[in-house]
């Protein structure tokens, strides 16, 4: 049986993962709108978003700094926003020593 994605909002710690971040990232270069999070997609569907994610972070070396003031701008807003949501949630970025 093919496993879906949860969405942004149902992910573990808040959305703070891998996967999150794909979706995450696709919001800031306008590959997909700020209300899909995801929630429902196959892992075929979450590769092809990376995949076109991957593109657009090529253009800027895949450093936030180097993103145009607007991207940059947005990119920080959602990460912003994600933090506080996952540390309302009971996430703490600080790694254990099993981490």
């Amino acid at each position: 049986m093919e496993q879906h994605y949860k969405g942004v909002y149902s992910d573990l710690n808040g959305g703070m993962t891998h996967l999150a971040q794909i979706i995450k990232d696709a919001w800031v270069f306008g590959l997909l709108p700020e209300d899909q999070d995801g929630a429902g997609w196959t892992g075929g569907q979450i590769q092809q978003l990376y995949d076109k994610v991957s593109v657009e972070w090529e253009k800027y070396g895949h450093l936030p700094s180097r993103l145009t003031p607007e991207l940059r701008e947005r990119h920080q807003r959602i990460h912003e926003e994600a933090v506080k949501r996952a540390r309302k949630g009971g996430w703490n970025p600080e790694l254990g020593e099993d981490d």
